[in-house]
């Protein structure tokens, strides 16, 4: 079994809490993107980036200067979304660190799938980002379906906690033979079903750790989750979709 996850736009450099240990498995074709981005002009950058003049002038010069081998974080602590922030893989215990090594996988559109402790270092590069070069289109269409054939090479069951701009990088070329669970943290509100962003990611975090304290296994054990007030809706779910509603009575 695998977990695929999204990254996170904020980052950070740790280079004493954990060690990295490989390099990521698809460096080549990050170094050809961060070639590729260095030739743009800061105007073509911060359109590409959707952000204000601040974020774009420090990510700009971050990437003017980017080392992808050397000075590199552990992607599962380089990471500061609210997703990271609630599996605090910073207080793992050894065992939780050796699941989250074989099962967690991150998406990402500068660095393909990365494994936990696959050194990383900051960049800014969303997967949905309209990004155009020498033959292809948008990032999509630049890594195609080779992280979805690595995942594949890995487990023939794929449990989704990344959102759909990442998770389309799977389930565009998923395979008879292949069972991916998607699952969704949401609310009923008139009759029905919506997944709020901030939420969502917080129990996506959440489940994470819960699996990694539990040492799940298998799929069916985390209908057990009741974190942040979500409980598993068998009315809701199948066997592609577990949905997870949010009780805000408690």
């Amino acid at each position: 079994m695998r977990i695929i996850i999204s990254p996170a736009k904020k980052m950070r450099i740790d280079t004493n809490t954990l060690a990295y240990e490989e390099l990521p498995q698809f460096l080549k074709d990050t170094e050809y993107l961060s070639k590729f981005l260095k030739k743009l002009s800061y105007e073509e950058a911060r359109e590409l980036w959707k952000c204000n003049d601040k974020i774009a002038s420090y990510n700009y010069q971050l990437l003017k200067k980017i080392d992808l081998r050397s000075n590199l974080t552990p992607a599962l602590l380089a990471y500061e979304g609210i997703q990271y922030q609630y599996m605090a893989p910073v207080v793992f215990q050894t065992n939780e660190l050796e699941y989250v090594k074989e099962h967690l996988r991150i998406l990402s559109g500068f660095y393909g799938l990365l494994k936990p402790f696959d050194g990383v270092t900051p960049y800014r590069l969303e997967m949905q980002a309209k990004l155009k070069g020498k033959g292809f289109c948008s990032l999509y269409d630049y890594w195609k379906d080779r992280l979805a054939v690595q995942l594949f090479t890995e487990t023939d069951l794929v449990l989704n906690l990344a959102s759909v701009e990442y998770s389309k990088c799977i389930t565009r070329y998923l395979r008879e033979e292949v069972q991916l669970i998607t699952c969704v943290f949401g609310e009923l509100i008139n009759g029905r079903l919506i997944e709020k962003g901030t939420i969502a990611k917080m129990a996506r975090g959440e489940m994470v750790r819960y699996m990694a304290e539990y040492q799940i296994d298998k799929p069916e054990k985390i209908k057990k989750f009741n974190r942040l007030n979500f409980l598993y809706a068998e009315e809701l779910s199948n066997d592609s979709t577990y949905v997870f509603l949010r009780n805000n009575d408690k």
